[in-house]
């Protein structure tokens, strides 16, 4: 399709914009990180673990609770992401972070909130981790939890409920559980809730003889926990500490994540350890580096992603025309190879002769690399620092660790092999979020793009990975998107993936950019709401926003279909762009646990425009 000259310009413009403001948040040791903006939970958690632990500052808490203020919604509720729907939970736990800071249960917003929270069914209604946090607060009982037995810890590594069949986040955060509900540790209840209750009990749901199966199961474990065996008790709570203290990392954290790392300091507490043990100091030191306050207030960060948001920001500004030879791009990528994971992690419980290799996401996650960085990582190190020996070290190591972690099925998961269980789910204490880790499409198309840009397609690897990513593909030409929202997102991988292995003509691809042609936004731009995970109506569906425009336009440009819906979607971020070279969005875009725990890359909004412009341009190396 023919463009004016004037679009052209303009585009180039908006690139040019958009190229100076990445740069500009550069950190100057090399690394890019956005905030990854989560939902209130993670903060009203934060002072609930403070109050329980004795160390809850009035400065910190009511910096902490402006910000919960900030976020509550005219009708007194609080939601997972922008826009959502009111959310029980979410807005119990801001609730009570807002009572602990003193909010009268008469204020207004306190009576709106409360109100909502009595017609959902109340606490009784309430996930099963804020019932446990009320557990702790002494708001709630210790009985009334599903219980986790210690005991899981001595299981074999492929046994059935292991801890190991569970994906890594859930993994970390059901070993620290574990030694929670078996000393069930109390602090004094710091006010009354009796506003939040409806005195009607909530029993799990039975839809099946599994279900029956495993309420039969939670009450053995409970009847169980009034006796258990004395010496095998005290054996596996000393295993589980172990497990637990040999995974803190360096920046005192577990997995870089929010849930296992709260939940570690508590059971370390809970064990007899004091605030200022080497572990727990290093752990609440570290909590300090995921803090932002500004005038907003006071927040916390559920993970933070310098490795992912450093390799898209190299890969996007080499498509955008800046020289591997720059400094700053050069700055960037010696940072990434001093990322490289070396060690074991748990990945290898399954793969116990495949050589460590890889990088992560966070800042400092070595028991945890994962196949997704990696698969961006590699292809950034290889543009950005060409013949260079460190670099190709690396990057040779990660593509044999890549090869190593693929799943039996074809697929590539983030974090482990084949973890795959269907019985994890149905335990009564996993109500949110994904527990496991199976292979997806957006994973598996990242790698595909890798070793189809390394001359690897012809590997028996990848053409096993290719035969799956064109299985997952939806009746209607999209894919599901685990990590980014989502049939955009798995879309806007999947092809690229197909285009560096030559199949950019393929049927598949032709499906792909026909649904992309029919999902967009009368002004050009996409998007798609996080209702999409639980509502198939919402597939495609959203407000236009700049990451998810991007995503449709790197399908288009990857397709060799520069058409006028793709020349539309380059209209809409011209004239979205703000003067400073960035792009708004509130919206959430990318996923912890499709649809149940959501995120707002705030590099996204930035990288991924930059990226798509680039190329379509053509004006990158």
């Amino acid at each position: 399709m023919a463009v004016a000259a004037s679009g052209l310009e303009s585009a180039r413009a908006t690139l040019d914009r958009a190229r100076a403001h990445l740069l500009d948040l550069q950190h100057p040791d090399g690394w890019w990180k956005g905030e990854l903006e989560t939902n209130v939970t993670i903060d009203a958690e934060d002072l609930f673990l403070r109050y329980y632990l004795g160390i809850l500052d009035r400065k910190q808490t009511e910096s902490s609770a402006r910000w919960i203020r900030s976020r509550q919604r005219e009708d007194g509720s609080w939601a997972t992401f922008h826009g959502g729907p009111f959310d029980l939970s979410t807005t119990i736990e801001a609730y009570l972070a807002l009572r602990l800071a003193g909010d009268s249960p008469e204020a207004e917003h306190m009576r709106r909130a409360a109100a909502l929270i009595r017609e959902a069914g109340g606490v009784e209604r309430s996930r099963v981790f804020t019932r446990m946090w009320l557990s702790l607060l002494g708001l709630w009982s210790w009985a009334e939890v599903p219980m986790l037995p210690p005991e899981q810890i001595m299981l074999p590594a492929r046994a059935p409920f292991s801890v190991y069949t569970f994906g890594c986040w859930a993994r970390q955060t059901i070993v620290a559980l574990s030694i929670v509900s078996a000393l069930r540790p109390q602090a004094s209840p710091p006010i009354a809730i009796d506003e939040l209750r409806t005195g009607v009990s909530s029993a799990p749901s039975v839809n099946d003889a599994w279900d029956r199966l495993f309420v039969l199961l939670g009450r053995a474990l409970h009847l169980y926990e009034r006796h258990p065996i004395g010496a095998l008790r005290r054996r596996a709570l000393r295993r589980a500490e172990r497990w637990v203290l040999e995974r803190q990392e360096q920046d005192g954290s577990w997995g870089g994540i929010q849930p296992p790392w709260v939940w570690s300091i508590v059971a370390l507490h809970a064990l007899g350890r004091p605030l200022d043990d080497p572990a727990l100091a290093k752990a609440l030191a570290g909590l300090d580096v995921f803090t932002i306050e500004d005038e907003e207030g006071r927040r916390i960060e559920a993970c933070q992603s310098p490795v992912w948001d450093t390799g898209l920001a190299v890969l996007a500004l080499l498509d955008a025309g800046l020289a591997a030879t720059d400094s700053r791009l050069e700055r960037a990528a010696r940072w990434l190879v001093a990322c490289e994971v070396r060690v074991r992690g748990d990945w290898s419980v399954r793969k116990r002769k495949l050589e460590p290799g890889g990088f992560p996401f966070e800042f400092a996650n070595d028991n945890y690399p994962d196949v997704d960085d990696t698969a961006i990582v590699v292809p950034a190190l290889r543009r950005a620092l060409a013949a260079d020996e460190s670099a190709d070290g690396a990057c040779e190591r990660s593509l044999v660790w890549t090869l190593g972690m693929q799943c039996k099925d074809g697929g590539w998961a983030a974090f482990d092999v084949d973890n795959t269980s269907r019985l994890c789910a149905r335990l009564p204490f996993c109500d949110f979020g994904a527990v496991t880790d199976p292979p997806s499409a957006d994973v598996t198309a990242h790698v595909l793009e890798m070793l189809g840009r390394e001359g690897m397609g012809g590997l028996r690897e990848a053409r096993r990975g290719l035969d799956w990513l064109l299985e997952a593909q939806e009746p209607d030409g999209s894919w599901f998107g685990r990590w980014g929202a989502n049939f955009i997102y798995g879309t806007g991988a999947a092809v690229p993936a197909l285009a560096a292995l030559g199949l950019a003509g393929h049927e598949s691809v032709r499906r792909a950019i026909a649904w992309l042609e029919r999902i967009q936004n009368p002004d050009g731009g996409f998007g798609e709401d996080m209702r999409s995970y639980s509502d198939p109506s919402w597939r495609g569906r959203g407000d236009s926003t700049a990451s998810q425009t991007a995503w449709a336009l790197l399908a288009f440009h990857a397709a060799g279909e520069l058409n006028e819906a793709a020349w539309r979607a380059v209209d809409w971020l011209v004239q979205a762009q703000c003067p400073d070279g960035s792009w708004d969005e509130p919206q959430f875009t990318g996923t912890g646990f499709p649809w149940d725990f959501n995120l707002n890359y705030h590099l996204y909004r930035q990288v991924f425009p930059v990226m798509a412009l680039g190329r379509v341009l053509g004006v990158g190396a």
